[in-house]
């Protein structure tokens, strides 16, 4: 152990781990508090975390586009919603590079973020609690809930020098409001579950141990995932990703991004200490279950497997007990076709000579899959207060068409697809009459 990563591992003991998952947000859950006290009767924690997720909405519309009108309101003003950014966070050299990882690989980090980023938080069980609850009692949606979790991913990561995360710019709204959000969230989770959390175990909602996982996620679990379909990124590109990461993480109010950004010697300590987390729950496989509907619904016919085959394939041999996820969450299996394809990998990895053929095959697989789940988002979730929307620019890098005409022509094409579904399941279904009986 060299001199960098014994710091590392001074820096993470268990008692740490300890501390963050007693943690919330206390500054923030005070002021929520106090304005929810003001409100008038009925308006409840439940109100006004759906006011607040309307409200978000409308103040990252405007961040994309300003139109003049009136901005957000007193809750976001009472937790300085124009907030700088950290003195170590303005090296804008490092945010373009973080953000330039994203934009070049946006269809891999499509299917990354659903193949395994949503997976990992569906396997630690007091976030798959709160996912499940929250959902359903806020919007009635746990697929909206999916799409607006890639809309943030879209509005931090943004463009090559977009400045982003800039007070004003989407990146920073989304990180200001979802620092109000999950304190809404714990109260929210205060009411719904009252008694039966189990605080000494899971500590409040959304703790600071389940926001550094977070940001993990969306960092390290991602390079991995990346790793597996193909791509390798450079310790510079992973050391700028984490550290975009890291300024979000700051201004969304993460204790372990308030005064230096992530570094790639705290990967491995955290991640180890992260990996004791996952076990199976009912909600977790009902999270998932509901994930991989959104996601197979919208594959073309033959390829409708497509989605639950690259979960298995991206937590292949994945390191801080990370393969046993699709285990626990009840994946289903691979199609046939993509276990002939595991094989072909594993002994490319071995021969090597392989390995060119393979990987591109791999590759051509996830950048379709990661266009239909950009395209499925776009069609199902475009519309309404919280839209899911790319810049134009990556619409035409990745040829994703968002005009209502393309949209509307791709909802007939699905709803053929659905009924040629429908009929060949009522074909397999149907009993096989024997010679001779009659018709």
């Amino acid at each position: 152990m060299n001199e960098h990563e014994k710091a590392a591992a001074e820096r993470w003991p268990a008692e740490r781990f300890r501390q963050l998952r007693q943690q919330a947000d206390p500054d923030i859950d005070k002021i929520v508090a106090g304005y929810l006290e003001t409100r008038p009767d009925g308006d409840n924690a439940l109100s006004m975390l759906r006011a607040v997720v309307v409200e978000l909405g409308l103040a990252k519309r405007e961040a994309r586009a300003p139109s003049g009108e009136t901005g957000p309101s007193a809750i976001f003003d009472a937790i300085d919603f124009n907030k700088d950014l950290p003195e170590w966070g303005e090296d804008a050299e490092l945010l373009a590079r973080g953000q330039a990882v994203f934009s070049d690989y946006g269809l891999y980090q499509a299917v990354a973020l659903f193949c395994k980023c949503l997976p990992m938080a569906y396997v630690e069980v007091s976030s798959a609690k709160v996912l499940a609850g929250v959902s359903d009692l806020a919007t009635h949606s746990l697929t909206r809930r999916v799409a607006e979790t890639g809309q943030m991913l879209v509005d931090v990561m943004g463009l090559k020098a977009t400045d982003s995360l800039t007070p004003g710019r989407p990146g920073h709204t989304t990180a200001i409001g979802l620092r109000i959000l999950h304190s809404f969230v714990r109260a929210l989770a205060a009411e719904h579950f009252g008694d039966d959390w189990d605080t000494a175990r899971f500590g409040p909602p959304v703790n600071q141990e389940l926001l550094l996982a977070t940001i993990f996620d969306f960092s390290v679990v991602t390079w991995e995932a990346l790793e597996s379909m193909g791509v390798r990124l450079s310790d510079d590109d992973r050391a700028a990703h984490l550290y975009t990461w890291s300024v979000f993480g700051h201004l969304m109010g993460v204790e372990a991004c308030r005064d230096r950004p992530l570094t790639l010697h705290d990967v491995p300590p955290v991640s180890e200490r992260l990996g004791r987390l996952y076990e199976s729950s009912e909600e977790g496989r009902r999270l998932m279950a509901v994930l991989l509907a959104e996601m197979e619904e919208f594959m073309h016919l033959g390829w409708r497997k497509l989605p639950r085959s690259l979960v298995h394939w991206v937590f292949r041999d994945a390191r801080y007990n990370a393969a046993q996820v699709p285990a626990l969450l009840d994946v289903p299996p691979p199609a046939w076709w993509f276990n002939a394809l595991f094989a072909a990998a594993r002994a490319g990895n071995r021969y090597g000579r392989l390995m060119g053929p393979v990987d591109a095959v791999v590759r051509w697989l996830v950048r379709r899959a990661g266009k239909h789940i950009v395209i499925a988002m776009i069609d199902r979730h475009s519309g309404g207060h919280a839209a899911f929307q790319i810049p134009q620019e990556l619409a035409s890098q990745w040829r994703v068409r968002q005009s209502k005409a393309a949209r509307r022509t791709r909802r007939l094409r699905h709803s053929v697809r659905k009924g040629v579904r429908r009929s060949a399941g009522q074909a397999a279904r149907a009993p096989v009459r024997r010679e001779g009986q009659p018709a």
